[in-house]
């Protein structure tokens, strides 16, 4: 089974917690067992799967990766401005893999999937959700 969801972010940098939606993707698809693959499209864009207890811990993930890497001086600024984007992007990655135990996503209790935005605002971002059977 593969959906695409869309979202819409607010914010040039961000972390959008995606959870529930892969969660109805993966009960919609009837998988007991398997794996669900969440994968970003987009050259500015990540899946990142962070502690949803609070806010703080997706605030430090965008404040490191602006300290690690910075606005301005790159090659590709030159062409369109975000290439601290591509670069965070390429850093985080595009996707996670989750195995899918009992017809549930199988994260631990402070564990969500977040989508990383880090060229933004967007008016719509596109996520695949691949849900593979192994039983």
């Amino acid at each position: 089974m593969q959906k695409t969801i869309r979202i819409s972010t607010h914010k040039r940098e961000g972390l959008y917690d995606i959870t529930s939606r892969v969660e109805e993707e993966v009960a919609k698809s009837g998988t007991q067992s398997g794996i669900c693959s969440v994968y970003a499209q987009g050259a500015t864009a990540a899946i990142m799967i962070q502690e949803s207890w609070d806010d703080s811990v997706q605030k430090d993930v965008v404040m490191l990766l602006r300290k690690l890497i910075p606005r301005g001086g790159w090659e590709h600024d030159r062409q369109d401005g975000n290439a601290d984007a591509h670069l965070k992007s390429g850093l985080v990655g595009p996707g996670e893999t989750i195995p899918v135990i009992g017809g549930k996503l199988g994260l631990s209790t402070w564990q969500n999937i977040f989508f990383c935005e880090f060229d933004g605002p967007r008016e719509q971002r596109s996520i695949v959700v691949t849900v593979v059977r192994v039983e």
